[in-house]
């Protein structure tokens, strides 16, 4: 039933951008039938109709108009998102292995999630000449969904690690900080602030190397003393100037980075709490505390980054130069990180990339969707007037091109 109903939505777009064929009356009784106020306002106010799905969304420079689906055999879930899931792939010509992103157009339409999205690919565009950002191949899509085709990267996320191991000496804890800085860094020489840092969006490679995934929560174009107010992040990683619902800046991820440190170092975030209301309040009200357990300058940066006041935040003044120049990274030659010339203080050992040790098995155990691998375009196209009527009225609440751009 999915494949008819995809089919069935192209086979419906195609008739709708026909102009020969809309005039028909049929049609027209079809396309009319119970339409939502904003669907039946677009079709007085323009004869033409809504554009088809795959027309909705410009994935720009990314955009590969030849691939498909088919192209690839999907082989194991290894991640779910609020829109789609994460899918281990190897595509038939050349045999490479790559995760491919599904994203569900209809959720990301219901949600208005549109922007994120785009944002994602955007940064994704960018992220070529940086060694701990995830690399985008290139996407296409289908009537549905979008793919994106990504780096495969299995050496486990962070939040996996943590879990495993409590939580890790301090010389662990470096290497990974400063893998992640100059991640961070990177992203704010592009004026992108990332917001949404969190040991599940950490992975490590096959050699064990940082690589920062997911760039859904980004927000682009926010110059060195910009600011942005959208209210987003995952709790317990959440700024107090976030909390706040005040204007913030790049400092939020240095907030953070702060917050991941700490809780690789002592085994759960600052502030944290089973109760969320408690946690907000303990984020924006109670004094950081900090076990002896570990070294002043790990100290004396943890101060730094868990500073409630952004304005007194470590990073506030020079950003990322301030955080590579902190005593606590002394011993990090800036140069030989990013060239990966260092050896990470663990190796995942993944033996190929059949290899899926480091993935909850939550996911991988979940089979494939036959869905994931069909191209709409092949599907049969049989269904009644009622299914053609909602067909169509799913794609009616489709933003113009503009609000994408």
């Amino acid at each position: 039933m999915k494949q008819r109903r995809m089919g069935l939505n192209d086979f419906i777009q195609r008739i709708a951008t026909n102009s020969y064929a809309c005039k028909h009356p049929e049609v027209q009784s079809i396309l009319n039938m119970n339409p939502p106020q904003d669907a039946a306002e677009l079709m007085n106010a323009n004869p033409s109709p809504p554009p088809s799905p795959s027309q909705q969304i410009n994935l720009g420079p990314s955009s590969n108009p030849t691939a498909k689906p088919s192209d690839f055999h999907f082989l194991k879930v290894i991640g779910k998102g609020s829109f789609g899931k994460v899918l281990l792939a190897r595509h038939r010509s050349d045999d490479q292995f790559y995760a491919v992103k599904v994203l569900q157009k209809k959720a990301i339409l219901k949600k208005k999630e549109e922007k994120h999205i785009m944002s994602e690919r955007n940064v994704l565009l960018k992220n070529v000449k940086h060694p701990f950002l995830v690399g985008l191949h290139y996407s296409f899509q289908t009537a549905d969904k979008l793919y994106f085709v990504l780096d495969y990267i299995n050496g486990g996320e962070l939040f996996y690690h943590l879990q495993r191991e409590r939580c890790f000496l301090e010389p662990r804890a470096r290497f990974y900080a400063a893998e992640i800085a100059s991640a961070l860094g990177y992203l704010h020489s592009l004026n992108i602030v990332y917001r949404d840092l969190k040991p599940e969006n950490i992975l490590l490679d096959q050699q064990g190397h940082i690589i920062l995934t997911d760039f859904g929560l980004c927000k682009e174009n926010i110059e060195l003393n910009g600011t942005t107010s959208t209210f987003c992040g995952t709790p317990e990683y959440l700024a107090p100037e976030v909390l706040h619902k005040q204007p913030y800046d790049r400092t939020v991820d240095w907030w953070c980075l702060g917050a991941v440190i700490y809780e690789m170092l002592y085994g759960l975030p600052p502030f944290y709490s089973r109760n969320t209301a408690e946690m907000y309040d303990n984020i924006l009200n109670k004094p950081l505390q900090l076990k002896p357990n570990i070294s002043n300058a790990a100290r004396h940066l943890l101060e730094g980054l868990l500073q409630k006041d952004r304005t007194k935040r470590l990073g506030c003044t020079d950003d990322f130069t301030e955080i590579k120049n902190h005593m606590f990274f002394s011993p990090i030659n800036w140069e030989e990180l990013n060239a990966k010339k260092l050896t990470p203080p663990f190796n995942p050992n993944v033996t190929g990339p059949n290899d899926l040790r480091h993935f909850d098995p939550e996911f991988t155990d979940e089979p494939v969707p036959n869905s994931i691998g069909c191209s709409p375009d092949s599907a049969l196209v049989t269904a009644s007037i009622k299914d053609a009527a909602e067909a169509f009225l799913g794609f009616s609440y489709a933003p113009s091109m503009d609000s994408y751009l």
